[in-house]
């Protein structure tokens, strides 16, 4: 069986922006913009389900992109997809996440919507970030095929199949993840391996911290998927090489599919309404509260002057100074505001340095050192 996107290459590997092609080709180079750019650097201190920083073996946001790349690559290569693509879709997929992971777009969403901005949906807030966001407003310049794949990469939304649209759109009009379908079968393939991903790891990871035993996992499940990660996601790639098809695109069997949809609704009950992940929005909706706050008063306050930042004594102050005078200009020939800045800026920061931003507002740890030479750097930045 041959898969074929029924769609133009040209169309699929259009920037922004023309650039002359080099030896790596459109996907692996803008695999290589997205390593090189500042927002997947913080994604290695991003949580994924556990806030879990002294702990080495508990899953990243960084690690989850790793995993979604790989799987999503393998199943290209069963299929004679373009393995390339896959990567890149699946390395930038999760750009644009919160601090705190679903908890924190959860309680930022909340507040854009206080605010009367809509809510948060990471998947087109990844592909602002690698449209405008990334590079001092610039953006990526990544080719359609991959943003395309970004922006419709909602693995939390199971379905059994997905069949590409194979259309090009205006991406930039896109709002909302609702309804949302991928123009290829790599971004198909890719939403799948979002999925597949993270279905074994976060249960691995419960199981880690105390907060499930892996015999609790049903028979339903492990009869069909396996008792470990490994076994998981052996199961469901090779379930999704073998049974994928021009009718129907990329799909589970029939036979695998209830297994996977038992395994989310348990991992849901058992671990993500557990007491430890509801503990985590309340103390992470008084901390995003506190940084908005605070932000949002630098700004109605003291706008432009950079005097008055200094008058803070605070690392955060003066961080947050240097990111509005760099991208003020962009925010006002894209969005014809700042409304947007201080929640964008938040929402890039990773766990530590949001943290570390609430000690700077309630205790600053540089206020007795040399404040004068020390707040002109850029000890913090969130570009």
């Amino acid at each position: 069986m041959e898969l074929q996107n029924h769609i133009s290459e040209n169309l699929l590997k259009r920037r922004k922006t023309d650039k002359s092609e080099d030896v790596r080709g459109p996907y692996y180079r803008d695999t290589t913009a997205i390593i090189h750019s500042s927002p997947f650097r913080r994604l290695k201190h991003k949580t994924q389900v556990f806030f879990a920083p002294s702990n080495d073996h508990i899953c990243t946001r960084m690690e989850h992109c790793l995993h979604v790349a790989s799987i999503a690559s393998t199943i290209c290569r069963g299929l004679d997809l373009d393995t390339e693509l896959a990567w890149a879709i699946g390395m930038g997929h999760d750009l644009g996440h919160t601090p705190f992971g679903h908890t924190g777009e959860k309680i930022l969403s909340a507040k854009l919507e206080q605010a009367g901005l809509g809510g948060f949906e990471h998947e087109i807030n990844s592909l602002r970030v690698v449209d405008f966001l990334a590079e001092h407003g610039k953006g990526l310049n990544l080719t359609y095929a991959v943003r395309d794949g970004i922006v419709c990469h909602n693995g939390e939304h199971l379905v059994q199949s997905i069949l590409p649209t194979f259309e090009v759109r205006d991406l930039s009009q896109v709002k909302t993840r609702k309804g949302l379908l991928p123009a290829t079968y790599e971004a198909a393939v890719v939403r799948f391996s979002d999925t597949i991903a993270y279905l074994g790891r976060d249960f691995e990871d419960a199981c880690r911290l105390g907060i499930i035993e892996a015999n609790q996992l049903p028979q339903s499940v492990s009869k069909k998927l396996g008792k470990t990660n490994a076994q998981i996601i052996d199961t469901l790639v090779v379930d999704v090489i073998e049974h994928s098809n021009e009718k129907d695109g990329i799909c589970f069997s029939d036979e695998v599919f209830p297994a996977v949809q038992n395994m989310i609704a348990f991992n849901y009950q058992a671990i993500y309404k557990s007491p430890m992940l509801e503990g985590y929005e309340r103390y992470f909706t008084r901390l995003f509260t506190l940084i908005l706050d605070y932000l949002k008063f630098l700004l109605d306050s003291y706008g432009f002057e950079e005097e008055q930042y200094m008058q803070e004594k605070n690392m955060l102050a003066m961080g947050f100074f240097h990111h509005l005078k760099d991208m003020s200009n962009a925010y006002l020939k894209k969005d014809g505001s700042l409304d947007r800045l201080i929640f964008d800026y938040v929402a890039g920061m990773s766990d530590n340095f949001c943290l570390d931003c609430a000690n700077e507002i309630l205790k600053p740890e540089h206020l007795n050192d040399s404040i004068e030479q020390s707040l002109t750097g850029k000890w913090f930045d969130a570009r």
